[in-house]
């Protein structure tokens, strides 16, 4: 295998591990927020800071803002916990106090957002599905090339 052919294999590949790693992300965030409104706690928290990011915009791209929110509550053990959480409630200024909430063994992944299990399932359905795609494109390329490389070594020079 030459250093062509290798490269027709190495970067479809790290495209793979990307889509992997973003899959097994995905479905850990879902899975950890469900198991938090299921079985977690819940604690008033404030709002201490609120801010937006932006990304893209670059050429002929557009401009994506992310509102986030900083959230303080306290443990039922006592525990002071600040977490920074994006996609809140355009609602929610500095100072307000909402409900969040919160596995007692992982306080910092609390989230002020209200259960719904449904919005959830489907937001995990498109990221997978995305991810599934994403991880699928180079691995037929993957296939193809190899398909022709294979019949190539069949061939007089």
């Amino acid at each position: 295998m030459g250093l062509l052919e290798a490269l027709f294999y190495i970067i479809p590949g790290i495209f793979v591990v990307v889509g992997v790693l973003g899959l097994v992300w995905t479905l850990r965030r879902s899975s950890e927020i469900s198991r938090t409104w299921r079985h977690g706690r819940t604690a008033e928290a404030r709002c201490l800071r609120s801010y937006t990011r932006t990304s893209g915009g670059v050429g002929d791209t557009s401009v994506t803002t992310t509102l986030h929110h900083v959230f303080e509550f306290t443990t039922a053990e006592g525990r002071v916990v600040r977490f920074d959480e994006a996609g809140g409630r355009s609602t929610v200024i500095e100072g307000d106090f909402v409900t969040v909430h919160y596995l007692p063994e992982r306080p910092e992944g609390a989230t002020s957002k209200s259960p719904s299990q449904g919005t959830l399932a489907v937001g995990t359905g498109c990221a997978v599905a995305f991810f599934v795609v994403f991880i699928a494109i180079p691995l037929v390329f993957m296939g193809a090339v190899h398909f022709v490389f294979s019949a190539a070594d069949g061939m007089a020079p």
